[in-house]
């Protein structure tokens, strides 16, 4: 009998198959536990085609380059505060209102110059700022006529190369109403009249005189019949405004203009009240971010300070007006019609003033 010895043929092939089974089995092992990896961890998406990525607004640069020399800078004492849209070549400017605080008002341009700039008008109500400028180089932006699309692209573009953000409409015009004010009074629910069964202390009802048993009966002239009419039509004031009220008291009437006031943690009755809260998850708002006659919404993230601008379509027209990031992702945009219409307004009341307008 001949024995097989680790030299001979049969027994090193033998071992070498050996070797090749483990080695094969080694790789099933690594391959398999490499594939059971890859599943648990999906793969992540590169932060630069996140949709505020490099890569990604890259991408909408032909947006930008249509637009740039459309939009201007505004800083107040060295600092950017907003976003201004160019509407005629003359220097006409318009912006968020209440971002422009006192100070030294210039601008910078897509061409990297600065210039001074002017506070001319404001419209309060939809918090729409006129400004002019003195530059050369300055291109009207063009306002499209067509349609708003829920689901469309709507960029924002500012005087760089690139758009500052872009995103997508999620909700067409609609009014938006300002956050809650009160004049401070609770109403007898015994009687569906707005009969007066209490007054907090330190609002506005009060400071103007009224009393328990008073009766409401107009808001700025419109009749009311019932403490819903009144609840209904206060909803449409933002604090700091005043309104003039009918009131009854006994066999007598008579005015009082009542200025309404937010309810301050302090105040008997706060938690009477629904109020919203801001939470870490909105992020950074608008002061002023409610209160808007028609407002496009989109879900663009922007910084306060990038409002003001123009809300713009792949075409490169203008479809809105950054007015205000009102939530993590809910920032709303005056639309073009009614951006056009207040321009319009804020020319006038500057020829009334006696200032300068082409």
């Amino acid at each position: 009998m001949t024995l097989l010895t680790p030299t001979s043929g049969s027994e090193a092939n033998r071992l070498r198959w050996l070797r090749y089974l483990a080695l094969g089995t080694v790789l099933i092992l690594v391959t398999h536990i490499a594939l059971t990896q890859t599943a648990s961890q999906p793969l992540v998406l590169p932060k630069n085609r996140y949709r505020s990525g490099e890569a990604t607004l890259a991408a909408f640069a032909p947006v930008s380059a249509a637009t740039r020399n459309s939009i201007v800078k505004l800083n107040v004492n060295g600092q950017t505060v907003a976003l201004g849209a160019v509407m005629d070549a003359n220097g006409w400017i318009l912006t968020k209102a209440s971002e422009i605080k006192p100070g030294k008002l210039t601008c910078w341009l897509a061409s990297d110059l600065e210039v001074p700039a002017e506070l001319v008008q404001a419209d309060e109500e939809e918090d729409v700022a006129l400004v002019r400028v003195k530059a050369p180089g300055l291109t009207p932006l063009r306002w499209s006529e067509g349609e708003i699309y829920i689901g469309q692209w709507a960029v924002t573009p500012g005087i760089a190369a690139t758009p500052q953000a872009v995103g997508i409409i999620s909700a067409l015009p609609r009014k938006i109403r300002p956050r809650r004010a009160f004049i401070g009074v609770r109403f007898d629910f015994n009687t569906t009249s707005p009969r007066i069964e209490e007054l907090l202390p330190g609002l506005g009802a009060e400071k103007a005189g009224l009393q328990a048993g008073d009766v409401i009966l107009a808001v700025n002239n419109h009749t009311m019949t019932n403490r819903e009419q009144v609840v209904e039509t206060l909803r449409d004031y933002r604090a700091g405004q005043n309104v003039k009220l009918r009131v009854q008291r006994a066999d007598d009437s008579f005015d009082a203009e009542v200025t309404l006031m937010p309810p301050e943690s302090t105040l008997p009755g706060r938690d009477y009240f629904t109020q919203p809260t801001s939470t870490r998850l909105r992020g950074e708002i608008s002061a002023r971010a409610e209160g808007f006659e028609q407002a496009i919404e989109h879900d663009t993230v922007l910084k306060p300070w990038l409002c003001g601008g123009p809300l713009v379509n792949l075409d490169g027209e203008a479809i809105g007006l950054n007015i205000a990031r009102a939530g993590r992702v809910t920032t709303y945009a005056l639309p073009g019609k009614l951006v056009k219409r207040i321009f319009q307004e804020l020319k006038s009341l500057a020829r009334q003033r006696a200032v300068t307008v082409p």
